[in-house]
């Protein structure tokens, strides 16, 4: 009688990600959450102007310089996930459209467009959440979601 044995199955190689794809994640979850909270407190600042505290208007202009900054440096780290990372591209055109407004934002303000500047307010944090639910919901290992 003769005995057959069937072969091990070879081990299956589990996929790592590589380490600029979770270095451009992390970098975009950072940059977004900063985002994120630098915009909460652009509204802070506009909410107590609006009460009457005028000092608070220098601040609010200073602060959306910072705001513009960190929306710019989140649109490189959008880009970061897409292009070197293999993610996907829509994170990286939601960051450069926030640019965009952002800086449609800064000039409503500059120019005291109030009924513009306020709507466009809300909808850079609706953006901006957006964002930023996506960096922290995006897995490298899977290339794009």
């Amino acid at each position: 009688m003769t005995q057959t044995t069937t072969p091990a199955p070879a081990p299956v190689e589990v996929a790592t990600p590589h380490p600029w794809r979770r270095r451009a994640a992390r970098l975009l979850r950072t940059l977004s959450v900063l985002a994120l909270f630098d915009t909460l407190l652009q509204a802070a600042l506009a909410g107590l102007f609006i009460t009457g505290d005028v000092g608070l208007l220098d601040w609010h202009a200073a602060n959306a310089s910072v705001l513009a900054l960190l929306v710019a440096l989140e649109a490189i780290a959008a880009f970061l996930v897409w292009r070197p990372g293999r993610g996907p591209i829509g994170p990286f055109l939601l960051a450069a459209g926030l640019l965009l407004l952002v800086g449609v934002q800064q000039a409503l303000g500059h120019s005291r467009m109030l009924g513009g500047h306020v709507p466009l307010g809300m909808a850079i944090f609706g953006i901006g959440a957006a964002l930023t639910y996506w960096s922290f919901s995006y897995t490298h290992e899977e290339g794009s979601k």
